[in-house]
């Protein structure tokens, strides 16, 4: 798979640039974490940051995904642990839980999330009474995030197994 042919197009509308730099890096989640040993799913990297985990890291970007989509922008929190005040962190905790799973429930967000801002205008807000940014603020936010994580995915690779590269 040639990534950098996957980016966007240089010259096309702002939902087509949005969608397809969130998906690049979507993707990158994925070819971050090819060929990882199994061992290496739960383990730690971060002296500070037990929890982050690759497993833990995909967990928590699924339901990210699910927080800003489903959460604010529809107002349908549904059972995301995101929203839980304990364990703390809830999102991250999945031990036992295997990355391959994890990866699939990733995906399937990743789908929905894009239903969802299929079925809007980029300038329609979420329907939570408190906070109420638009479908194109979600979309900026969820390439930052998302892009900030796949660097964090790509320190990990190294720290655990030499891995390097960005695509």
């Amino acid at each position: 798979m040639n990534l950098y042919a996957s980016r966007p197009p240089l010259a096309a509308d702002e939902r087509t640039q949005l969608i397809g730099w969130l998906d690049l890096q979507r993707v990158l989640v994925r070819r971050k974490l090819e060929g990882l040993a199994s061992a290496d799913e739960h383990r730690s990297v971060f002296p500070t940051s037990p929890l982050m985990t690759p497993a833990g890291l995909v967990s928590h970007l699924r339901w990210n995904e699910h927080l800003w989509f489903r959460g604010v922008f529809l107002h349908e929190p549904g059972d995301n642990p995101g929203f839980q005040k304990e364990p703390k962190s809830a999102d991250w905790r999945v031990d036992g839980v295997p990355l391959a799973r994890l990866l699939d429930e990733f995906d399937a967000q990743w789908a929905d999330s894009n239903e969802i801002t299929a079925a809007h205008a980029l300038d329609d807000v979420g329907k939570d009474p408190e906070f109420q940014p638009s479908l194109r603020w979600i979309l900026i936010h969820m390439v930052e995030e998302t892009a900030r994580h796949v660097g964090q995915l790509d320190t990990m690779r190294e720290l655990l197994d030499g891995e390097t590269g960005y695509y």
